[in-house]
């Protein structure tokens, strides 16, 4: 098999070059950093279950009309995407107050806020991703303003199918990022959701105990972390069986390399 062409190593994911012209391949690893890599670690069978994860939240969003670069998932690990233009925005979108919200605003975690929030940062490592204003991304031409207009609606529109999509399995959807990037044929662009949406993005809380089922529990030291990710992929139906986990699955993923 020909050694493929790495283009680039982020924090949870590697990405190959793809198959097809305008395509990649999407890793995802069991790597885990919080407070910009300050901390870092594994939990075992993460990039399993984020793939899974993320693969079944992308394909629900395209069935209602979200544009994303996700095509297909090849294995336990990797997808086929589309190739984009990363926008350098992250996008957090919050419902209630949590992590740097409650502690730029002295607002108690938890409470829920009257309106949905939709917050800007740059992303840029060195600097720490600084959040930023409309006024900053015009300024310096991150976007334009029909792509922030894009990016604005489709976060909306994908929090209103993600809390719905969390509440009927008894999560609350507290915040989770974004991101989005310029798909390109010829001259013109259009901006579709990129990435991936997970636990590693968003923060989960079951709605009875508020029990943490995200990388939270990594950042506070909570431990339990490989089981609240498999709780979330339980919770919608992407571990079938009782008592199935990421172990069990990545076991039988070895077992199917090595009959390749």
């Amino acid at each position: 098999m020909a050694r493929r062409r790495q283009i680039y190593e982020g924090k949870a994911k590697i990405l190959y070059e793809g198959p097809e012209p305008g395509t990649l391949i999407q890793y995802f690893k069991d790597d885990a950093t919080a407070f910009n890599a300050q901390k870092k670690g594994q939990i075992a069978g993460k990039g399993v279950l984020n793939n899974r994860i993320s693969e079944h939240i992308f394909s629900s969003l395209a069935g209602i009309g979200v544009p994303t670069h996700f095509i297909r998932r090849l294995n336990m690990r990797e997808q086929l995407i589309r190739q984009v233009e990363i926008v350098p925005i992250e996008v957090v979108v919050r419902n209630v107050a949590a992590g740097s919200l409650s502690k730029r605003l002295g607002i108690e975690e938890g409470t829920q806020l009257p309106r949905t929030i939709i917050e800007y940062y740059y992303k840029d490592d060195a600097l720490g991703d600084p959040l930023v204003a409309d006024e900053h991304i015009a300024c310096f031409g991150w976007a334009s303003q029909d792509e922030m207009n894009d990016i604005a609606d489709m976060a909306i529109r994908i929090n209103d199918f993600m809390c719905g999509m969390f509440s009927a399995i008894g999560i609350r959807l507290v915040d989770f990022k974004l991101e989005f990037g310029r798909l390109y044929d010829n001259d013109y662009s259009r901006i579709i959701l990129a990435d991936e949406i997970s636990p590693d993005g968003c923060r989960l809380w079951d709605m009875r105990s508020n029990e943490k089922l995200d990388k939270d529990r990594f950042r506070q030291d909570l431990g339990g972390e490989a089981e609240a990710y498999q709780e979330v992929a339980r919770r919608l139906g992407l571990l079938q069986r009782e008592g199935e986990d990421a172990g069990a699955v990545l076991d039988l993923d070895a077992h199917r390399n090595k009959r390749k």
